[in-house]
């Protein structure tokens, strides 16, 4: 397996190969994604055995994944689980909260955690349980709160692409099924800086 950081801007799948391959050598199996204007912790495998071994993990949910985003304004409450229907349109590649299921909608869930706020910017800690196409942008949108940076989904914010972080894997591993756990924090720039829970992660 290979555990690395996505850049922002990269895509999770043939641009993370490719980085893969120039940087290290090696060829790689995508398992997850992450958004193109997402950074942060993935999982690539090196064989077709220990992909099927990381998509089972997934499929089971024994894959933990947890982010970090800024929202302009506090969730209420603090914290808590938020579950939603989501149909995600392929053509506008855009994903909708709807209250009814047809064919095409499917279940969302995911909790959070506010961590600290600063400057009527606040940062969240979230954890999914399912793993839908843009699920936190849009439950988070949803709500009044899209994520800052996230202009497909309301956000005005200029300054920054959307302010959302992988920080945390933690799955089996393939082979002997011990539990790897991996963190990491953001770049200390605009909005992270912001936040002395980023500042002090970076510095440990």
């Amino acid at each position: 397996m290979l555990v690395c950081i996505k850049p922002v801007g990269v895509d999770s799948q043939e641009g993370m190969r490719e980085l893969l391959r120039e940087q290290l050598g090696v060829e790689s199996f995508c398992v997850h994604r992450l958004d193109r204007e997402v950074g942060g912790l993935m999982v690539f495998a090196k064989n077709p055995a220990a992909a099927a071994g990381l998509s089972a993990a997934i499929a089971r949910r024994d894959m933990q994944k947890e982010y970090l985003t800024v929202l302009p304004g506090s969730p209420q409450p603090e914290e808590g689980v938020l579950r939603d229907l989501l149909f995600r349109d392929a053509a506008k590649n855009k994903s909708y909260v709807v209250k009814r299921r047809r064919k095409g909608v499917r279940e969302a869930e995911l909790e959070y955690r506010l961590l600290e706020q600063a400057e009527g910017l606040c940062l969240v800690r979230v954890k999914l349980h399912t793993g839908r196409s843009h699920q936190i942008r849009v439950q988070f949108a949803s709500r009044g709160l899209p994520l800052l940076g996230d202009k497909k989904y309301g956000s005005r914010e200029q300054g920054c692409t959307i302010a959302l972080w992988s920080c945390r894997l933690a799955f089996p591993h393939p082979g002997s099924s011990k539990i790897l756990d991996f963190s990491a924090m953001p770049e200390s720039e605009y909005p992270w800086s912001r936040f002395e829970y980023i500042r002090i992660g970076k510095k440990e």
